[in-house]
This record gives C-alpha cells, structure tokens and sequence, in this order.
C-alpha cells in the first residue's frame, strides 16, 4: 500500500459525537475502548460473541445498497480499528433512567430485568431491529434475541415487553388458538387477553372514566382496578364498581387478574415510540463513505496503522485497510501470510480462547469488487464479503423473483442461516469467511456443496473457479494459493425435478454450532427415479464430504421407494461411520444424524422451522386489597438502571490510581505434586508485571472454606485442571493474563478421579455420610408386589451468572485495613477469610456488595476465593488490584451444581404405591469440601418429594474427585434427590405399565404425613394444586390429544408429564437462620435501609424496600437501598437457601417497627403534616431515628444422628404440566406449553416472584435438556468452557406457551413469615424438570412404537444425542458401536 496516501487514524461517531483516535491499539475492541472511556453499560459477558451482553449498533452508510443500515455488533469482538466511518450507539445514547428511551422504559416496567447485566444487550438488539424496522412483527422481535442470552427471567417478561412495538399486539388486540396461530382483532384492544374491549359489551359496562396508574415508586392509595384505557378510551373497568375489565375467564378469582391489570396499567403509561425523534445518522459520514467528503474534512483513506508494540506482547502488528481489490491484492502480494479479517468473528474468538497472534491482518470490508451480487440465467453470484445478514436479504429477495423450485438450493441456504449463530454475528460474519476457514462444522458448506456450487478465486495473476466439491482438501485447509483471496460464490438455480434441503443439528436450535449438518438434492426424471445425487455432509470427517456411496446408490432408484431408501441409509452408514473415540464424541448419535437426515430428505419430512409458534405468556394473581405496597407487582427498583446501563457493577467501578490487574496462573494437571514455579519468563516481560505470588507470599491463614480443607493458594500440590497456582500482578489485564501463561510449573502427576461412577468404584469419599431410616424397608420390599433395582444420575451444572466473578481491593493505607468491592453473595465470608489470610483483625476489612450480575449460589462461597486474591496482591503491594474473571477462567477456577448418582431398590404394589424405598445416593463433590455436606444433606431430606413412604433408607455420600470443589447451586441438592426419585418413579411405572402421572398421584403425601426426616406437613397444598391445574389446563383431555398425535405421526411424538414440587425453606446450619438490618431515618424524611442480604437480580432490595416502606407507612420512593456492606450489617448469613427475604425481611420489619412505635406519637400530634417534618420534629426532640434490627428462626433445628427437629421451617410447593413435542429423527424438541402453580404464600411482590418462578423453570429445564457438562477424561480439562460448548436455554427454548399462577387463598395461618410470605428463589427450578419427563414420554411413544417394551433408562440432561439413542429404531440399532469395539478407546468427552 502507498503510505503517503494512507491513515493511520480511525474517525467514528460515538453516541452522536466525532471521535477520532490516533495510531489505535490495534489488540483493542470496541467494548475494551468504550470501557476505558466510562462507557460501561455495555457489559463483557463472555468475550467470544455468544452471549450477546456486549452488544452495540453500530450504523453505516451502505454504498452498494444507498442506505444507512443499523446493526447489532458483538463489541467483544469488533476490532477498534474496524469502525473507521461508522456511528456506535451504545445503550447510553438511548436514555437514562430519569428520561429512558421508550425501549429502556418497557423492559424495565415490564419486569424484563432482574440482574440488568444482559440487560443493555436485549436492549440494543431490539433498537437495532427497530432503527431499520419501526413496525416489526412479533416474529422479528423474538428472532432479534437469537444473540443474546438471559439467565435470570426466562425471557418471557422481556418479550413481554418488546412485543409492544410490534405491528399487532397491544396496539390491535389478538387472540391466540391452541395451535398458536395468532388473530388479529379488531376493535383494537389493550394488549392483554381477555380484553373488555374485545369482548361484546352491556351498557353497564360502558362506562367512562379514567385508569388508575400508580407510580411503582409511590405508595397506592387505593387498590389498582382500572386497565389500560383512559377516559377517553371507552374501558369498562374504568370504576372501581365495574366487574369485567381485561379479566380472565379461567382465573378462578372471580375478580379481574391482577397480573393482567397491572400490566395493562403500565403499558397505559409508556412512552409513545416516534423513530423521527432517533439519534440521526450524521451526514458527515455519508459523504465520507461516498468519498464526497469538502477539501477541508478528512477523507475516506486507506488505513496502514502500526502497533507500536514489541510482537512479544502484540496479537497484530501491523493493520491495512484497502479500499480497492487491486490494493487488497497487491497487500496480499506483500504480507502472504497476512490474515483477512471482516467479521473477526473467527480470528477474535481464536485470539481471545487460544491466544493466536496475526501480526499482519488486512480487513476487506471497505473493498466494492467483493461485496457485488449478479445473476444470470443459469444461477445467482454473490460476492464473498457481503455479510451473512445481507446473504439472508438477497436469499429471501431472489426467493420470490423466481419462484419456489428455482431456488431450492437458495432456500436450503437460507434455512440453515437462521440457525447461523446470532443476529450479531451475522450482521458482520461473511460468506468468504464462513467458506475458506474451512470447518468441518459449517453451516453452509454442505448446502454449496450439494448444490454444485463453485467459488472465483482472484490474485494479481488472474482469476480461477473452483468447484465447492473439490475446494476443501484437509482439515481446515482449502484449495485456496496463499496470495488468492476469495472473490464470490455463485449458486445455480435449479432445474424441474430438482428437490433441494439443507439440515442442521445442534445441541440447541438457535446460536449454536452443528454436530452434523448436510445438503441434500436429487433430480428425478420425469419417471420418478433419480437421476443425479449429491450427499453433502459436516460434522462426519475432517472436512465437509460427499457420501459418494450413497449417492451411487440413489442414482437410479425410485424416489421416495422404501426398498431403495435401505440400499441408500445402508450405503451412507457404511461410508460416514464414526470410531468410538473420534473428536467431537458422539460417535454413535453423529452416525445415526447422517442416516436419519436421509431419511427425512427421502420422506420429503423436510420443513421449515419458519412457521414454529410465537412465545405466549400469562401470569395470574389476585389484587391485594390489605396493604398498600406489600404484596403488589412493583418492578424491581433499579431496572431503569439497568435498562439505562447507569447500574454499576464491580468491573464498572473507574480504575484507580496505580491499579494493577491479576493473572491467575493455571494448572494443566488434573492432580500432581507441583516441582517448581519458574515466573523468569514472566518477570522478565518488559510490560508492566510488578510482581508474582504464590502461596509462600501469604502473611496469614492459607486455608479457608468450613472445613479448612481447601488452600489459597497450593503449596505442594494441585488438585484440578484449572486450580490457580499463583498470580501475576500487573498494570493491565491483558499483560497479567499473559504474564501467566508464562510461568512455567513444573509437576510430578498422581492418579485423578473425575466421574462420580469411578470415585464410588475406588472409594474415595469424604469422610461424613447422611441417611433418613425410617420404617422397615426389609419388610415392605418383602410384602411389595414388584421390587426393582436400579441407578439414576443427574448430571452437573454451570451457573453461568452473566457477570463473571469479580473483586476490587482497596488497600487503606494504614492498620492493614483494606476495602472490598466484590460480586459474593456472602460479603462476611469475604471478610472473614480476608482478614485470617491476611493476619488482620475483622473489623479492618469491609466488604461492600452493591448489586452482582446473577449469581444462582455460584457465589456463595467460591467467590471467596476471588476476593482473597485481589486482597492478597493489595496487601503485599500497597495498591489497588482488580481481579475480573473472564468466561472461561470462571468457568475452570469455580464449582458447579453437584452431579449425583442414586442408586435403589423399591417395592411397591401392582398399583403403584411405593412401599419401601431404599436409594443411596452419591454426589461429586469435586477436590474439597465446599458446601458438599449441605448440598448432600438436603438432596437426602428431598428424596421423598412429595411422596409418602412408609419405609426408607435414605444414605448419602460424598465423593471426592479431581475436579472444581462444586458448589451451591439454586436448588441446592433438592432437586437432585427430587429428580433421582422420579426418574425411579418413572423406570417402576414403565415395569407396572401404569401412567406415571398415576404412581404420582395415589403417592402424594396428605396434610398430617410426616416425612422420613420427621416433620409433619401441616401448611400443604400440594394434592389440592395437582388437582386444580389438572382440571384447569385440561390435562386429561390433553393426554388423550397426546396419545391420539403419536398414533397417526411416524417421527414427530409428543410428551405430557404433571410433576409436583415441595422445597424445604431454611438453611441446614442452624446459627445461619438469622438476618439483621440497620434503618436510619433522616430529617428530611427519607429512609436509608440496610440489610445482611445481597441483590443479584432476585428483587431482594425491592421487598426489603416494600416491608420498610408498608411499616413505616411511606411511599416507596422514601426508601433507599445504597448496597450491602460488612460495617453496616455484620456477621451475616450468605444470601442463600431461599431465605433472605424472611430473615432480612423480618429484621427490616422489627425495625421500622421500632421506628414506627417511637414516631406513633408524632404522627397522632401531627396529624396531616408531611413526614419529613414529623421527622425533623422528632430528632429536635432527641427521639433516636435508627434502629437495628434482628430475627432468627423460632423452633429451628434438626439432629442428623437422631433424626429429631424441625429441620425445615416451611415448604414451597409447586405443581407443573408440560407438554413438548420431539423430533425423533434427531433428538430436536420444542416445549409447546407449560402450566405452572406455585404456593408462595402471601406474596411480597407478586411480579417478582412470577419472574422467579419462570427465571427458575427455564434454569431447571436447562439442566435437564441442554446443559451438558463434559471434561476431557484423558487430561482433566473442562470441555463445555464458555458459551461455544454450554448452552443455556435461549429465548427460543422457553415453552411457547407459559402460565404461571399463585394459588391465592391457601391457608396461611401457620405461616411465621414476613407478611405470610414464602421464599420462592429455588423451589420452582425443580418444576423445569417437567420437560425432561415429558420428554422422556415422547421418548416411550416412540419406543413403543418400535416394540420395545423394556423400561426407559434415561439420565439427565435428555440432549438431542440422549434423547435420539433412546428411541431405538433400526437407525438407532444400526450405528450402535459393538462393546468389542470401544475396549482400550477413550471417549472424547465424559459427564462427571
């Protein structure tokens, strides 16, 4: 390139204003440069484009197409140096909390937000879609996610909340049929279903007046009753006398649905949508990307722009941006091997997961010649570098052109690029890039391989075709000569006769990758029979492949025969079969794929997922007619914040001066003595390493956790793959991390236990063991009619919080006294541990938690660890250090939910009803102690569910393995004991040939039964729930629906389970069970509360806020929360075990009624005066305006060794019923619809616990489908590291049909709560377990079918691969591996 006519400048508009930055770090992204300049709304979440919390718009003038084109980007993989002429907008350029965009104020109001920390990418993904569409249909909103992910609310409440800018919905009503095809209705109605408005109406019921909207930060007066309609809108429920607004003709209230009300009350009050009041576009930038710009403003140049620093410690080097291909080509010439770079969407995710360094890249994305698109007679071209959303759009644009059977082939594109990633990476990912990396997994590849697809290769020298089917020649390598860069792809149309699909299976359907994917066409000749075949598959070799086999086979045969079907499968398996232990595991599942796409394809079975169903939700509740805050369905407090990116999180606190950044140095062995720690290399980087530290630099205490078997740092020896070793302390976080990798840890290897089967084979447990013996379990399996043995296993979970783990410290410079601001759930633990590693007293460490990004129990404890690192490094430097994990690092270092293995025996009658029970139940606990016991013991005390039985022997252990010391999870063990018993529950049902919804029923447990661990069920709710949702959502007719799909359909089968709950509510150690709170009311009436319990999405500052403001009588907006800190509430229990907000809430409760009793005098002087002069009036009287407050459980307290004591408090109780429908072919499914019922109590905040209930059912539903946890068994080594391999549910996961409801009048006179109140946190995640089981009922329809009578042993989680071996076809049968041939082998991948 002729550097006198280059830039080594990038010009942008950030948030409307001009930017330019000279000589641009060339390793820096987007979002490291928006951080770094206090933009921290935009969040890193995963940092490899998979989870979508980064996400901007980042808008341009299109010159191909003249349009300025909006666009959602990963900012954690847009390269700093790209966005040269593009305007960012971030999610602080839309609004801010007291002034929000109308998108920031629906999803905060509509209780979109829980933890916030997705919240800003939800947010920006939906203004994107809106910029270029500002009348989407609600197909589009719900395709606008497919980027990003939410772990908190179960998406429903944000689709909610984005469907009110669709082009129906509330603005025109609609009515949904069972089969979720939506209608339009006219006249227009509020939104919500059962609208008055769409509803025949009397007189009576016609007339005027205004809703009532109260502020969610003020105190109603009066209970809400009015809709959405104002006056003017003609709303029957308009009065406080009228009966019939928006209510719910199956609520079973009898009065309106609160939820609904509510609902409609909000979105009353929403911003009108204008899109002629957006930040415009800056017509600067247009001239500048015409090159029009005047001779007195810069100029679109080519860019050529140094690092600056050494190769050592650079990724890139060197950076060229050409705007012509004669420039590009002549670059190529010069730098052979250079990296071309448009979407980074590859290279950034190489550079940030392997460290892969380019030092020279070239981006192509400003160079015309490969952005063009033509056609001809005989088929479409299109250039290599238009991005994968432009290739959609001209896919969809040629499509109706020329007409259905032309485009075929363009059709089977099409199909697999919705399922291409997300809608952040295919607006910047580009065809060229997805066809030369040459994966074996491509998407597309196939399909251009199938359809005869060729690609022009150009270079100074000319320019050359090359067929797809000849273009990959090796893993990961191309035909392609290192000076060719690739010009365009063109496609043929197809001809008459020509049949054209493309599959894809995924472990989930939206944004992941393929295990295999295929294009498959045939031409059949006018007499029905093949003519010509082309097989194309991935995910079956080292690079895509013909099944040449199987196309010889076809060629000939009668399409669509049978017969010649088998000669084809037959042929494909023979060729495509997978040894035991190939890359990528799934041997077995990946060859049955190839087959059953075939099949598919031959049976013409093929159809688009297009027409799948919108997600519908519907919460009920009743209104609350007693008090005037508590119990109503205010949002949670700071989602205005959070929708405004102006809540701060740990990482988003300004660096400090002379802050330095921790690298953790890893250990790559899964257990040894450590030799040697050589940090020369390290100390030697010339780039700011201060210091390295390992476990000889600790001034105090080494050990930590309860049982103090668990080191800060090892001293001799590693435990797990990952364990941190020591730390690089240094001025960057980039520097530190790489300083890590350059300590060098010399090691002597020892034998390592990974899965929970292997360590109950060899033994190794911890030493303590629980167990519940009641009855005679010898004599009731001696009187049962049938006794089974059997297993069940449950396997691990990550908690994927959106926020990493992170920690600050302060060093304060005198005393030995240092502040910390971290992401824990257990800020006295923080502190406690600080101050023994670092020899100091206590009281010389705060810990200060303002808010975390999700936390689920993952930072309960192993947070810990993250804090004492940053404090240790504090410490020993006298500076501040910051410690924020990246995905995978938090990933390796933290535990997870405990896998467990339950092994039983059981007797029961030809009936079904369990006898005597004996389960044995073993957990992998990992390499210490952690909260395994705890874990343990509740997963014991869950075993009985909600069943009666009459003898058990329940024992349980705990297994010490070579992995992370796992953790608290939500649920902690409950749902593990829970889900060990049903799937037994299910094995003995399928050996009685009973429903299993009937062993279910004739088992629950009556009020009055006690429980093996001794407690008596007074409070229960459970058989009356079942009974009403059962009858409420047509369950039996339902199951005959079911039964009467799956005998007419081959492939597709549906499932139904009804699946109860009850969760034990208090933690285990008994001096936990107690909260304490500080208020001060201040002389201008506000009131500052502060409480042991910590906010991490759940709403707990939201019902503290709501207990202090209905006792003290105020509006809410008097009440403030700043964070939860040591010196404020000290010696408090972990924010944990569904507890919080009954002992917070009680102790927040106690004292602002101290508060009250001492202002009661006042306020009956002063009757009618404001409360800020009541308050004044009363300080200058010397009346004390603070007050502590403290509770602990009453009669709390159970002895193991006797089985004597209350062990729990009080139990939650759910009922669910799902329904789903599975592919059988490839293990695919879809949730159709779930019904809910939760026995919450009294409610403190009825929105919130809705969110909770269906944030929690999304949760358990993960575990138990799609979340698979796999460590590598020849090494120890984490597999599933980040969201590329652990896949959480997206948005298009959650049942497209989802209602929840709050029984509203059970008894709640024993109930010694806050305000009657149950914890809700945990208990519903057991419930998402419902689609496992109606899973596992498709699974036996189809095994039925298929003659197979034996009982269905199925483990969790049920992934596609578990789900498709299990239905046993000859498909299946055909691809199993024989025993002989896997001895000796190691599989790829193992569950632990």
């Amino acid at each position: 390139m002729d550097s006198s006519t280059n830039s080594s400048s990038v010009l942008f508009y950030l948030n409307g204003q001009r930017v330019v930055v000279e000589s641009p770090d060339l390793d820096q992204t987007l979002l490291q440069y928006l951080r770094s300049t206090g933009l921290t709304g935009t969040k890193l979440g995963c940092g490899e484009g998979g989870c979508g919390a980064c996400t901007v718009m980042i808008s341009r003038y299109d010159v191909d197409e003249s349009r300025i084109v909006h666009a959602s980007v990963n900012a954690c993989l847009c390269p700093l140096a790209t966005v040269d002429g593009k305007h960012i907008i971030t999610v602080e350029g839309l609004g801010t909390a007291a002034r929000p965009h109308p998108v920031q104020e629906r999803i905060a109001l509509l209780h979109g937000s829980q933890c916030g920390f997705c919240t800003p990418g939800f947010v920006m993904s939906l203004y994107a879609l809106l910029r270029n569409n500002p009348n989407p249909t609600e197909l589009e909103i719900e395709e606008c996610f497919d980027g990003n992910l939410c772990r908190c609310t179960g998406y429903r409440p944000i689709l909610d909340a984005a469907k009110t800018f669709a082009d129906q919905a509330w603005k025109q009503g609609k009515s949904i049929d069972a089969d979720g095809t939506v209608h339009v209705a006219e006249p227009k109605g509020c939104g919500i279903e059962g609208c008055c408005r769409l509803q025949p109406k009397s007189a009576a019921e016609q007339a005027p007046g205004g809703a009532i909207v109260h502020d969610p930060a003020k105190a109603p007066t009066s209970v809400d009753s009015g809709c959405c309609k104002t006056s003017d809108s003609g709303c029957c429920k308009s009065s406080e006398t009228s009966s019939g607004c928006c209510k719910s003709s199956d609520s079973g209230y009898g009065e309106a649905n609160q939820a609904e009300v509510e609902k409609a009350a909000v979105i009353a009050k929403f911003q009108t949508y204008d899109p002629t009041q957006e930040l415009i576009f800056p017509p600067f930038l247009i001239r500048y990307a015409k090159g029009t710009t005047g001779s007195g403003e810069p100029q679109l140049k080519p860019l050529d722009i140094a690092s600056g620093k050494p190769a050592s410690i650079s990724w890139c080097t060197r950076f060229l941006r050409p705007l012509t291909l004669p420039a590009l080509l002549a670059a190529l010439e010069q730098h052979p091997d250079a990296k071309l770079v448009a979407g980074n969407s590859e290279v950034g995710v190489e550079i940030k997961t392997r460290r892969a360094k380019f030092a020279v890249q070239i981006n192509v994305n400003d160079i015309p010649e490969l952005r063009r698109i033509s056609e001809t007679a005989q088929g479409a071209t299109f250039g290599g570098n238009i991005s994968l959303a432009r290739f959609e759009r001209e896919l969809d644009r040629l499509g109706e052109k020329h007409g259905v059977q032309r485009t075929q082939s363009l059709a089977a594109l099409r199909e697999n690029l919705r399922y291409f990633a997300g809608s952040q990476i295919r607006n910047v990912a580009t065809i060229a890039g997805n066809v030369v990396t040459a994966s074996p997994i491509s998407d597309l590849n196939p399909v251009f391989m199938a359809t005869n697809a060729y690609v022009t290769l150009v270079s100074l020298t000319g320019q050359r075709t090359v067929p797809m089917a000849d273009f990959f020649v090796g893993y990961r390598r191309t035909a392609m000569k290192p000076n060719e860069v690739l010009l365009s792809v063109t496609v043929p149309f197809n001809a008459d006769g020509e049949v054209v699909r493309a599959f894809k299976q995924a472990k989930r359907k939206d944004d992941d990758i393929a295990i295999v994917t295929c294009g498959l066409r045939v031409l059949v000749d006018a007499s029905g029979r093949v003519a010509d075949a082309a097989f194309a598959y991935g995910g079956v070799a080292p690079t895509t492949v013909l099944a040449r086999g199987a196309m010889a086979a076809a060629i000939g045969s009668t399409w669509g025969d049978s017969a010649a079907l088998e000669r084809v499968l037959d042929a494909c398996r023979q060729e495509l079969r997978l040894d035991y232990a190939v890359p990528g595991g799934m041997a077995e599942y990946r060859t049955a794929l190839t087959t059953s796409f075939l099949a598919k394809f031959w049976a013409a079975q093929a159809h688009s997922e297009r027409d799948r169903r919108l997600c519908v939700g519907r919460q009920e509740y009743a209104a609350v007619a007693d008090r005037a805050i508590v119990g109503k369905g205010v949002a949670h407090m700071a989602a205005l914040k959070q929708t405004t990116g102006e809540a701060r999180y740990v990482d988003d606190m300004p660096a400090l001066a002379g802050e330095l950044h921790v690298g953790l140095v890893l250990s790559s062995r899964a257990h040894a003595r450590i030799t040697g720690i050589d940090a020369s290399k390290a100390l030697a980087l010339d780039a700011g390493v201060v210091r390295v530290v390992t476990a000889r630099d600790v001034p105090g205490g080494n050990t930590w956790n309860i049982f103090h078997d668990e080191e800060i740092l090892p001293r001799d020896e590693v435990h797990f793959y990952g364990q941190p070793v020591a730390l690089v302390l240094a001025t960057s976080q980039r520097v530190a991390q790489d300083a890590a990798r350059l300590v060098v840890v010399s090691y002597d290897d020892l034998p390592a236990v990974l899965t929970v089967r292997d360590a109950v084979a060899q033994g190794a447990f911890f030493a303590e063991t629980r167990q519940l013996i009641t009855g005679d379990v010898g004599a009731a399996l001696a009187e049962a009619d049938l006794v089974m043995e059997g297993s069940s296993y449950c396997g691990a979970q990550e908690h994927f919080y959106l926020e990493a783990m992170a920690a600050l410290a302060v060093p304060q410079g005198e005393d030995g006294a240092v502040e910390l601001f971290a992401s824990t759930q257990n800020p006295a633990e923080v502190q406690m541990v600080v101050a023994e590693m670092l020899g100091v007293p206590a009281s010389r460490v705060v810990c200060r938690v303002k808010r975390m990004g999700g936390g689920f129990g993952g930072k309960e404890s192993r947070s810990v660890l993250v804090a004492a690192f940053a404090a240790l490094g504090a410490h020993l430097t006298g500076r501040s250090v910051r410690l924020a994990l990246d995905r995978d690092e938090d990933m390796q270092v933290s535990g997870q939910r405990h896998p467990f293995l339950g092994r039983w025996t059981v007797g029961v009658t030809r009936e079904g009803r369990i006898l005597g029970l004996r389960m044995h139940v073993f957990s992998n606990g990992g390499f210490s102690h952690d909260l395994s016991v705890g874990v343990l013991e509740r997963a014991v005390s869950h075993l009985d569910n909600c069943y009666r039985i009459a003898a058990t022997e329940f024992v349980g252990r705990v297994c010490r393995t070579n992995t992370q010391s796992n953790t608290a999870f939500r649920g902690f063990g409950g749902c593990q004991g829970m889900l060990l018993t049903e799937s037994m529950l299910c094995e003995v049902a399928d050996r009685l040939h009973l429903p299993v919804d009937r062993v279910r029923e004739i088992n629950l447990y009556k009020a009055g039964d006690v429980t093996p661990f001794s407690q008596r069920l007074d409070d229960w709710n459970v058989p009356r729930m079942w009974l009403q949702l059962k009858a409420k959502a047509a369950y039996d007719d339902r199951r005959r629906a079911v039964d009467a799909f799956n005998k007419n359909s081959r492939h597709a089968k549906r499932g139904l389970a009804l699946l109860p709950t009850k969760f034990g509510i208090s933690f285990g150690v008994k001096h936990l069970n107690q909260g304490m709170s500080l208020v001060h009311i201040y002389t201008d009436g506000s009131v500052l509360v502060a409480h042991g319990g910590t906010e991490m999405g759940q709403g707990l500052h939201t019902k503290m806020a709501m207990v202090a403001a209905e006792t003290l009588g105020l509006p809410l907006s008097a009440i403030f929360i700043s964070e939860t800190a040591t010196n404020t509430a000290a010696n408090t229990s972990p924010t944990a075990a569904s507890a919080s907000s009954d002992l917070n809430g009680m102790a927040v409760y106690n004292a602002c009624k101290e508060l009250a009793d001492r202002l009661k005098p006042y306020r009956e002087r002063m009757a009618g005066e404001p409360f800020a002069k009541i308050a004044k009036t009363a300080y200058l009287d010397r009346c004390n305006l603070t007050a502590a407050g403290h509770y602990c459980t009453p009669d709390i307290g159970f002895d193991w060794s006797k089985n004597e004591g209350m062990l729990y408090f009080y139990f939650t109780q759910g009922v669910a019923i799902a329904e789903v429908e599975l592919d059988t072919l490839t293990g695919s499914h879809s949730t159709l619809r779930v019904d809910i019922m939760m026995d919450v109590g009294r409610s403190l905040n009825k929105a919130i616990d809705i969110g909770q209930i269906e944030g929690a059912f999304a949760q358990g539903m993960g575990w138990t489908t799609c979340e698979e946890f796999l460590y590598f068994p020849s090494s120890g080594r984490l597999f599933t590291q980040g969201p590329g391999n652990y896949k959480i549910p997206s948005a298009m996961d959650i049942p497209r049909d989802f209602r929840v409801e709050l029984l509203e009048d059970g008894d709640t006179s024993m109930l010694k709560t806050i305000f009657s109140s149950k914890g809700v946190g945990e208990p519903p995640l057991f419930l998402g377990a419902s689609v496992f089981f109606a899973l596992r009922d498709a699974v036996m329809a189809k095994r039925q079918e298929e003659g197979v009578d034996a009982p269905l042993h199925m483990e969790s989680p049920a992934t596609p691969e578990t789900l498709r071996l299990a239905c046993e076809d000859s498909l299946v049968q055909l691809a199993r591996i024989p025993e002989a041939l896997k001895k000796g082998k190691v599989p790829f991948t193992v569950r632990i």
